[in-house]
């Protein structure tokens, strides 16, 4: 039976971008925050950590701050002070970074490795009971007038006034809007979680680690778990380890031979059900630059709108970025009155209203499109140098190059998406 529901605002998928747009866009006791209701729909049965974990640099606790959630995980992660990159190639340290120092991009840089879940739960737990909606699959997108009617897999319509798609790589709302499928980059990523029964000896730093057509990474995210990746390009032989676990494991920790044992000792405790295979994509940035970001009352936000590589570390946190300013876009669309003096009708109040809506969505896609581009093309290109196997690059990257891509980290997330309250 077809049961239909009528909302202002539907945010399609929990993830990092969807809750954060919804919270800041929800009104509670915290002043700042802006007082407006919406729908948030998950496929899914439950929110979803995919990832393990994610590195939240100096921007996205910018964002996490402006919705009112940066101390609760403050107090459940460790802080970084530093990056130390180390060839597997040499076996000796090309580069050590502060994040402490008072440089023009690394001073009072806090960065800190987040469970995905623990930010998901700290973003839904703020919000009030009823915005989320599981096992809400939409499976298609209509016109109705100056509104869209989503169609989920269950029969339910809803008619909504703004729709946002923050429904992923494989986003749905990315599809309606013209935007093609995210692009293979011919690399594969591994990543992993380990956690031990008592403290580890970690220092507080990220600790990198490029070879010869591969790259690594280990970071603690608090006094007894490690998160841990591992990046490469695989021969047809190797893509049969996606469904291996246990040889996948093996591969790994055989192109890691030469990483310090306190780092691969904490590869080698990894569970086999905390190994995580996934082909590496991206959007094409020109695909951005001349795409529809936003249509009228619909737009994207989140991996929906700029997949990218891993390599800079700034997915998780542009998603956050979105959230903050989508929330302020929409916030100010919807608390201006029309101009007029006499009452308009009904229809003429929904056109005024949907012109302040597709104003703001558009105000919102032309903040974030140069940034979005910024980040894709960057986070490509220092992966391609990171993971080469050419003797070249990984003799420049290696012996010149090293403090320079160090410092790339810092200087991109050397941003802030301002508050939620423009005024």
């Amino acid at each position: 039976m077809e049961t239909k529901v009528v909302e202002d605002i539907v945010i399609v998928g929990a993830g990092i971008a969807g809750l954060t747009t919804s919270l800041g866009l929800h009104s509670d006791a915290l002043a700042h925050r802006l007082g407006i209701p919406s729908l948030v729909l998950e496929s899914s049965d439950a929110l979803r950590g995919t990832g393990f974990a994610l590195t939240a640099w100096k921007n996205a606790w910018k964002a996490l701050d402006a919705v009112g959630v940066g101390d609760i995980l403050r107090q459940q992660h460790v802080q970084l002070f530093g990056n130390d990159t180390t060839s597997l190639v040499t076996g000796q340290q090309t580069s050590t970074t502060s994040f402490r120092d008072k440089g023009k991009h690394s001073g009072g840089c806090e960065v800190r490795c987040v469970s995905r879940r623990l930010m998901l739960e700290a973003l839904a737990n703020e919000l009030p009971s009823g915005t989320m909606r599981y096992l809400s699959k939409v499976v298609a997108i209509e016109e109705s007038g100056f509104s869209k009617i989503i169609h989920l897999a269950d029969g339910t319509t809803i008619k909504t006034k703004v729709l946002i798609g923050c429904d992923g790589i494989n986003s749905v709302v990315a599809k309606w809007l013209g935007f093609k499928e995210a692009s293979f980059t011919r690399r594969y990523a591994v990543r992993g979680w380990a956690e031990s029964k008592n403290n580890h000896e970690f220092g507080p730093r990220f600790m990198q680690f490029f070879g010869k057509g591969l790259r690594s990474g280990a970071i603690p995210c608090d006094e007894k778990s490690v998160y841990w990746f591992f990046t490469w390009t695989p021969t047809s032989q190797d893509k049969k380890l996606e469904d291996n676990p246990a040889k996948l494991k093996q591969f790994v920790l055989h192109n890691l031979e030469k990483m310090s044992s306190d780092v691969r000792s904490f590869i080698e405790k990894t569970e086999l059900d905390g190994f995580l295979s996934v082909p590496l994509r991206y959007r094409h940035p020109w695909e951005i630059m001349f795409g529809n970001i936003s249509k009228g009352n619909v737009c994207v936000a989140g991996d929906a709108f700029h997949p990218m590589t891993p390599d800079l570390g700034q997915g998780g946190c542009s998603a956050l970025e979105d959230g903050v300013v989508l929330a302020r876009c929409i916030a100010e669309a919807f608390s201006k009155k029309p101009m007029r003096h006499i009452k308009e009708k009904e229809e003429e109040e929904e056109e005024d209203q949907y012109k302040r809506i597709e104003e703001g969505l558009k105000k919102y896609a032309n903040e974030r499109r140069w940034r979005s581009i910024d980040l894709i093309s960057s986070s490509y290109i220092l992966g391609s140098i990171q993971q080469s196997d050419s003797k070249l690059v990984t003799f420049l990257r290696d012996k010149i190059l090293a403090s320079f891509l160090a410092s790339i980290y810092l200087k991109k997330s050397d941003f802030d998406c301002g508050k939620l309250n423009s005024s």
